[in-house]
């Protein structure tokens, strides 16, 4: 039996769009003869759709289209639609008004419909907001082979793995248990750093302890803060990869099912990644093209002030979108180094860029003028410091409206935890790229990123990063060494250790107690930052949700 992975990069809520992608790659599913066609969870409206599945009219659209998609598709090929259902009996037992489903379509029918079983709502799911969780294992039968239907978290609750279960169900045991030959995945699993080796590792344990082979297909692009990386693959009855299909971009990928062997077959295995940093990269660049073409936007605009945040952010949207649609400006003011200036020219000739120069110096005297009699007396200092930030955010964000580009932030992750930034300054802009890479990842993307050529220049990476909001200013002049903050900052925010715990590691109490704080603080700042591309399993984004308004700093009970 052959089967094609179709992974796809849906556009959430364009159903026309997302029915005839799926058409086009049945079509060329059904000239080579394929029996079985796989897409991903929610292909139809592509995920997460969110609230969008709280509004009627969406929802009978995707059943219209469903039906439609049904009708058109090549009579003899199966094709395995994400797409949801009505919950029929949602008035009697108060249930939700919706599954999270998988529609088998065939001979111009929807033949068979599967419900996803396990509805996860850690971190960026909220799945039990909108669905029902299904009751039954779901199986169908195609050319004598009896084949299991799991859709995504479906298959992330084996005990044996997990060293515990998160569900009372795991639906892979259920279903080895009704005797299926095969099991399929359909899913529509965000990217995190290190995410593709554990799948495949998981899925590995499953295929061995159940003896079952297992094909994963997963989505892929850029939807909002999340990417999803594809990396469809399958795996044999031994736990043996038998292919992979490549990451953060679309493929349609062939194997075949041995009837005899009961087994998949050896086929294309796409390559991984060298490092992380390109793993990150990919992402990163994923997240900046998709953003801007599903948002219906071309160009974009950033400050390039010659450190090294604006510089890997620049690089990135360049790679994305080409360096035709990015302007690059450079806006001086008197505490700016010369080396910064050179160093932002220096990079836009790298890159092949475009750039502008907008002085602001006389925009601060026009500030110092306005305010001088209500600053009389007092020291320079934040607000002052601010205000310079905010000019440029105002820059930017006229070059923005005037002629259409979306403006890119450029603040890093330690910058966000901290509250390093200034409202309605740098952290103006339609999407923050960076925001959840750690500085000391910045610099390493940055090496990484010159392996073969200067591209970010040298000066860059080796000066002292600064605002230079004032004289001889360095960041280190309000922050702990990078080093030891992203480490504090991985420990607290991704690994959630108490302050005791951190301070136990090593760090200096004083030190750990001040970054926590500057954490909870910041809150207000990050609820009013611009969507960010999210790249570890713990961002400020859609999955962090932490108050504005407490007064629980977590460290009065250190000792």
């Amino acid at each position: 039996m052959k089967i094609t992975i179709a992974q796809i990069n849906p556009i959430i809520g364009d159903l026309p769009a997302n029915a005839e992608k799926i058409l086009e790659v049945a079509k060329q599913a059904a000239d080579g003869k394929v029996n079985l066609l796989l897409t991903p969870e929610l292909s139809l409206c592509g995920y997460p759709p969110r609230d969008l599945l709280l509004n009627p009219g969406f929802v009978e659209a995707m059943g219209i289209t469903l039906q439609q998609l049904a009708k058109d598709l090549p009579a003899n090929l199966a094709v395995l639609v994400g797409t949801v259902e009505l919950n029929s009996k949602a008035h009697l037992n108060g249930g939700k008004a919706l599954y999270n489903s998988i529609a088998l379509l065939r001979y111009g029918k929807v033949k068979q419909v599967f419900h996803k079983r396990l509805l996860p709502t850690y971190d960026v799911f909220d799945e039990h907001r909108y669905f029902e969780p299904g009751l039954q294992a779901n199986y169908f039968t195609l050319n004598d082979v009896k084949i299991g239907v799991t859709i995504c978290e479906d298959l992330w609750n084996d005990e044996e793995f997990f060293g515990k279960r998160s569900y009372s169900i795991n639906p892979i045991s259920d279903l080895s248990n009704l005797g299926v030959n095969l099991v399929v995945n359909l899913s529509a699993s965000p990217y995190t750093q290190g995410k593709q080796s554990f799948r495949e590792t998981m899925l590995k344990h499953s295929a061995v302890r159940f003896d079952k082979p297992i094909i994963y297909v997963n989505q892929v692009g850029g939807n909002d803060d999340l990417i999803f990386d594809g990396r469809s693959f399958a795996l044999n009855r031994r736990g043996e990869l038998t292919c992979r299909a490549c990451g953060f971009d679309t493929d349609l990928l062939q194997l075949e099912f041995d009837g005899k062997k009961q087994d998949l077959i050896v086929s294309s295995i796409a390559a991984d990644y060298e490092c992380e940093d390109e793993e990150i990269w990919q992402a990163l660049v994923l997240g900046v093209r998709d953003y801007l073409r599903k948002c219906r936007f071309s160009k974009v605009v950033l400050g390039l002030s010659g450190g090294i945040d604006s510089s890997i952010v620049a690089a990135i949207a360049t790679a994305a979108l080409g360096k035709e649609n990015v302007l690059g400006v450079l806006m001086p003011s008197p505490y700016s180094s010369e080396s910064s200036i050179k160093d932002a020219n220096d990079l836009a000739v790298n890159l092949g860029i475009k750039t502008t120069k907008l002085p602001i110096g006389e925009l601060m005297k026009s500030y110092d003028n306005t305010f001088s009699e209500l600053f009389a007396n007092t020291e320079f200092g934040l607000a002052e410091e601010n205000i310079q930030s905010r000019i440029r955010g105002n820059l930017l964000m006229a070059l923005s409206n005037k002629f259409g580009y979306l403006l890119l932030s450029t603040g890093n992750k330690s910058e966000m935890a901290v509250g390093y930034c200034t409202l309605y300054g740098d952290m103006n802009g339609g999407l923050a790229v960076i925001s959840d890479v750690p500085k000391t990842r910045v610099y390493s993307l940055c090496h990484w990123l010159n392996r073969n050529r200067e591209i970010i220049p040298q000066n860059v990476l080796t000066k002292a990063p600064s605002a230079e909001l004032k004289p001889n200013q360095t960041d280190q002049d309000s922050l702990p060494d990078y080093e030891i903050l992203d480490d504090v900052l991985q420990r607290l925010i991704n690994e959630h250790q108490s302050a005791a715990q951190i301070i136990t590691a090593g760090y200096d109490a004083a030190t750990v107690i001040r970054i926590i704080q500057m954490v909870a603080r910041a809150e207000f700042k990050r609820r009013q930052a611009p969507p960010g591309i999210k790249i570890t399993d713990r961002a400020f984004g859609t999955g962090w949700r932490m108050p504005i308004a407490s007064n629980w700093l977590a460290v009065k009970n250190v000792y």
